[in-house]
């Protein structure tokens, strides 16, 4: 059924210009390519932008450890995501940064227009700074004690332990995240965006059917609470855009990030003068305008972006689709457990279309998380692709070579033809709305029909007999046409597989062209076109993914102890016929001090695996210290215990906080693993002799 053509922009979130691409973030590429690619199978004029989100406090900083100027290093991660996003098949019209000419026009034009209709407001604030690093410092990079919870070690705007949101200004015993100095108050003019004054229009169009139902009821959270004035200022030192009219005032990343969408295309348009930016962007475009995001960045997306377009004489998007995070094999991604998996390390083991395969069989329109179970992974694609799609054709095109010159007969019956013609709508609807899984199902669902189709007909005894040379011709002609007709279907989902289909069958692979007679066209000799997913190959994906936390045997002997030293004394593996490494004398042991310590609170530590976090009373004192025991330990059967720790110990800084101290424990390792719990009538501050 022909369609009108339509004019879609539709743009990915853009990724962060400070590290790589994992396969979490993947989920939403190929999500939007496929939903992308579909529209141009159904030729419609479709363009899918993106780019790198290049500015921010972070980025500056982490340039500053590496040596290099951020803009050299964005330059350098922007090549990394455009060649890992290219291997996995993504096919942007253009990918761009927000650190560009284009951006730094088009954040000023926005700003000023802004300014202009008279939603910038001023105001002079109190903020911390850093005086080490001469430098006020953003919410993230102030951590303290929460002022609701007492909980040391919290972020300077809410609390991981109780959920409490506050200012940083709140925290008690504030340091600074960047030099662990002290922060002083300091006041500074800021810039805010008055959102309140889009609330009338905000609650109409987040109701308008622009987002999922479960978005919009997420947002009227937001409306109850009341819309707050959003600071849109950094001072410098920034990395970013300076504010027009405001030297050393730079603008916050979130604002010039969503901004990037449109960078993006203006630069396309620059490159394709056929291409109109006005007729995408102006206010009174007829053009769609998409985005894929994921839940985490709802609200910038439904309530900031709409509000700026609004009040600066733009369109809004049509619609913002959320979708959920990835898990590996039903946790949280690891890096300990080796789940935590680069773009470029999952590319270096596996085929690409094996993870937009089976992303696709999982995806639906909803916000839920998508497991990416690993075994269920090997198996769904070697059962689907592997052993019903491709095997369609491997089993019947050497026969079509072999004995009818290469050439596809004229099917006389079309039963099975007209049947899997008969589902193309039903398909395309699940394409237009995201739900992928399933139009998947519906697809595989054919493919059985039609393999169960050649099984019964067995076109490998026919050819043995004279009298059934025509029919095993139409069986395997039949067949093949079948599979050109899935694996069209399928071309969103698998464009390497699609490609080499339409090398196989020398014709391209359209939806116009679905019901296409094909009596008497000759094909290419097959060759093999996907192969089985091997265990071991996702073994060693799973293997080179891993980074070890643990103390190990062969640590360099020579180094600091604070240097080697990790969260607990034991490491998770045990270390057989281990040679005593070193030998002290009863002086250096004597240095040790060793206390009784009682655990206040324990918890869980987010992104890590083994650690977890304990607040140790020591008698008048309490010690913040990672340990290595989660495998052995839930945290709400440690409170209240009794411990051992070596209290001298030199602080170490981690990536979770600061440790000061360590607790002692013994056992081979994994859940045979135990604290050293004294005898009763131990107190908190006792030495241990």
């Amino acid at each position: 059924m022909a369609t009108s053509q339509r004019k879609i922009l539709v743009t990915s979130a853009l990724p962060y210009a400070n590290g790589p691409i994992h396969l979490g973030h993947m989920l939403e590429y190929i999500q939007t390519d496929i939903w992308s690619r579909y529209q141009k199978l159904r030729g419609h004029e479709c363009h899918y932008i993106c780019a790198d989100d290049a500015h921010g406090t972070p980025i500056m900083l982490k340039a500053q450890q590496l040596g290099i100027a951020p803009e050299d290093m964005i330059a350098q991660v922007n090549k990394e995501h455009q060649q890992d996003f290219a291997d996995f098949n993504i096919a942007f019209d253009n990918y761009h940064s927000t650190h560009s000419d284009e951006n730094r026009v088009l954040a000023s034009d926005i700003y000023l227009k802004l300014r202009a209709n008279g939603y910038i407001k001023s105001k002079s604030i109190s903020q911390l700074f850093d005086p080490e690093k001469s430098m006020f410092l953003p919410d993230r990079f102030v951590k303290g004690t929460c002022p609701k919870c007492k909980s040391p070690d919290q972020y300077g705007d809410n609390c991981d332990a109780c959920g409490a949101t506050y200012s940083p200004t709140e925290l008690i015993n504030p340091k600074s995240a960047v030099s662990g100095a002290t922060p002083v108050m300091k006041d500074t003019e800021h810039f805010f965006f008055d959102l309140p004054a889009f609330e009338g229009m905000l609650k109409e169009w987040t109701r308008s059917g622009a987002l999922q139902v479960e978005m919009a009821n997420k947002l009227d959270e937001w409306f109850e609470q009341g819309l707050q004035q959003w600071d849109i200022t950094r001072d410098a030192p920034y990395f970013g855009f300076e504010i027009p009219d405001a030297p050393g005032k730079y603008f916050y990343v979130w604002l010039d990030a969503p901004i990037g969408y449109m960078g993006s295309f203006k630069n396309l348009c620059d490159k394709r003068p056929e291409l109109s930016f006005e007729e995408f962007w102006g206010k009174d475009s007829t053009a769609e305008v998409y985005h894929f995001i994921g839940k985490d960045i709802v609200y910038f997306h439904s309530l900031f972006w709409p509000a700026m377009l609004h009040g600066s004489g733009y369109r809004q998007p049509n619609s913002v689709y959320a979708h959920g995070y990835v898990t590996v094999n039903g946790a949280k991604m690891s890096k300990s457990k080796g789940t935590f998996i680069k773009a470029r390390t999952y590319l270096d083991h596996l085929d690409p279309e094996y993870l937009r395969y089976y992303y696709a069989a999982k995806l639906s329109s909803r916000i839920d998380d998508l497991d990416l179970n690993l075994e269920d992974f090997a198996q769904r694609v070697n059962s689907d692709l592997v052993g019903k799609l491709v095997n369609l054709a491997s089993r019947t095109a050497g026969f079509i070579t072999k004995r009818f010159d290469g050439k596809l007969a004229k099917i006389n019956d079309t039963t099975l033809t007209e049947a899997f013609l008969a589902k193309q709508e039903v398909i395309a609807e699940f394409y237009e709305s995201r739900e992928y899984g399933k139009a998947m199902r519906e697809i595989m669902a054919l493919a059985d029909i039609a393999n169960g189709f050649v099984a019964d007909a067995a076109p490998w005894q026919m050819v043995k007999h004279d009298d059934q040379q025509e029919a095993a011709h139409q069986v395997c002609s039949n067949a093949l046409n079948l599979f050109r007709i899935l694996v069209t279907y399928l071309k969103p989902v698998l464009p390497r597989l699609a490609q080499d289909v339409e090398a196989f069958f020398q014709l391209p692979l359209t939806w116009n062209a679905l019901n296409q007679d094909l009596a008497g066209h000759e094909i290419a000799p097959f060759k093999a076109m996907m192969q089985r997913v091997e265990l071991d190959k996702v073994n060693a994906m799973v293997a080179d993914s891993k980074d070890n936390l643990q103390v190990t045997a062969d640590a360099p002997k020579t180094a600091a102890p604070e240097k080697t030293a990790k969260a607990s004394s034991v490491s998770s593996e045990p270390l057989v016929n281990d040679p005593i490494s070193e030998t002290i004398n009863f002086d250096d042991f004597a240095k040790i001090d060793l206390r009784i310590a009682r655990i206040v609170k324990a918890e869980h530590v987010a992104d890590a695996d083994k650690l977890l976090k304990l607040q140790l009373d020591i008698g008048g004192e309490t010690r913040q210290v990672f340990a290595g025991i989660k495998s052995a330990y839930s945290p709400e059967d440690l409170e209240g215990k009794l411990t051992v720790m070596v209290a001298n110990l030199a602080p170490r800084k981690m990536r979770f906080g600061m440790s000061e101290g360590m607790v002692l424990a013994a056992g081979p390792g994994g859940s045979d693993l135990w604290i050293l719990e004294p005898h009763e009538g131990a107190q908190p501050g006792m030495r241990v002799k």
